[in-house]
């Protein structure tokens, strides 16, 4: 072998070995410590930095524990339903995070789209994937009335708490009238009643502490980053991902790692149907929705609804859905608004390849991460795991209501 093909085998080699080491050094070194810039935005996402529920002004009753209890009974009562077999619980499992397993809800029919946790929703300024309605109450009503979920109608739920005793009772204390049935707009307001009782007993479930927040107390309280038995070496790495070249907090930010908007992330249709319009309908649909802040059902005097007022309304908006929470993902797969992906790795390997938005505009840019990082990532939004931070009795149905005698 001549002396320049030495030459470059050598520089092969030499580049080889740095590569391989670089490699090494990346994969298997322990993480460097966490810089100032890091641990804000870590402690930014920590849980007990979730400030405490505001009032709802469209809602009256919403913090009022009379309205909890109501609320809990009718979520879990199937005779809400037309067929006396769905309940609200049906979707909406405590089982599974308050999802139900599938790639789109199964009630009476099939739904449109994939069913969302309600655990911490009380949150947020808008409902469902699109944020079709601007509040809790407006969200509860809208599955009663739709045929492929209660497929019922506001006349057999009012009917319903006139004729239930425990119910009539609980309303009448509750709203000091009975429930009313004489009159369509009597009616209305009977069942926006019911949502907005529902909506009492859903502000109650609140995400509980994951060994990520006790992995941010750990590190509040001056704890080493590495010498703990929180969070595994993997778990640290996904988290310094998060934080840094996934850019997963420019979405997924805050205690409930969720911005609450709407993005267009490229996401494909199920086969066989039309690409996802998302957030350009459902702002027209909570606009001219009845039951929104600045109806004549709301509770507030003012109509305040700056969300609403406010609310963009512009092409951009053309496939964007709403930002869920990364919190207790545990159990609550499929994931996105369609079900389309089975599994987290799924989800992840989709933010890294970033495709072009089938209409719209994706927002989101490749990643180009290896396949460990993808792992670390995944191994991270796993210690977001947790209980739900309620009492296990709001977790079952109440005691079955007495009809009269």
């Amino acid at each position: 072998m001549g002396r320049p093909g030495y030459i470059s085998r050598l520089l092969f080699l030499a580049a080889l070995s740095v590569a391989i080491g670089w490699y090494a050094w990346q994969r298997y070194a322990d993480p460097a410590p966490w810089s100032s810039q890091e641990l804000e935005q870590i402690t930014a996402l920590w849980i007990q930095n979730l400030p405490k529920l505001s009032p709802n002004p469209a809602n009256a009753v919403a913090d009022d524990p009379r309205a909890a209890e109501l609320g809990h009974r009718l979520f879990f009562d199937p005779r809400l339903s037309s067929t006396g077999q769905v309940s609200c619980a049906t979707c909406h499992q405590p089982i599974r995070n308050f999802t139900d397993g599938l790639p789109k809800a199964v009630a009476i029919g099939v739904t449109e789209r994939n069913t969302p946790s309600i655990v911490g929703t009380a949150y947020s300024p808008w409902f469902f994937w699109d944020g079709r309605t601007d509040s809790l109450w407006a969200q509860a009503l809208a599955p009663l009335e739709h045929p492929n979920e209660h497929g019922s109608s506001r006349q057999h739920i009012a009917a319903l708490l006139a004729w239930d005793t425990d119910y009539r009772q609980r309303y009448e204390e509750l709203f000091g009238v009975a429930p009313q049935t004489d009159s369509q707009s009597m009616i209305d307001r009977t069942f926006a009643n019911v949502g907005k009782s529902i909506a009492a007993y859903e502000r109650l479930l609140l995400p509980g502490e994951s060994r990520f927040d006790r992995y941010v107390a750990h590190l509040v309280a001056g704890g080493d980053y590495l010498k703990q038995d929180i969070l595994g070496i993997d778990e640290i790495r996904g988290l310094r991902l998060f934080v840094g070249d996934a850019h997963c907090t420019d979405c997924h930010n805050g205690p409930l790692f969720t911005n609450f908007e709407f993005h267009n992330t490229g996401l494909l249709p199920p086969s066989g149907e039309l690409p996802e319009r998302g957030r350009i309908d459902g702002v027209r649909e909570v606009l001219r929705d009845p039951f929104n802040c600045l109806g004549d059902l709301s509770d507030d005097p003012q109509h305040t609804c700056m969300e609403l007022r406010h609310t963009r309304t512009g092409p951009e908006l053309i496939g964007a859905t709403r930002t869920p929470s990364l919190r207790n993902l545990e159990n609550t797969m499929p994931f996105q608004s369609k079900g389309q992906f089975e599994t987290l790795s799924e989800v992840l390997e989709h933010y890294n390849r970033a495709p072009l938005a089938i209409i719209g505009h994706n927002e989101a840019k490749p990643l180009r991460l290896a396949d460990w990082q993808l792992q670390e990532l995944e191994s991270f939004l796993g210690t977001l795991a947790a209980p739900i931070a309620v009492d296990e009795k709001w977790l079952e149905p109440a005691p079955a209501s007495k009809p009269l005698e």
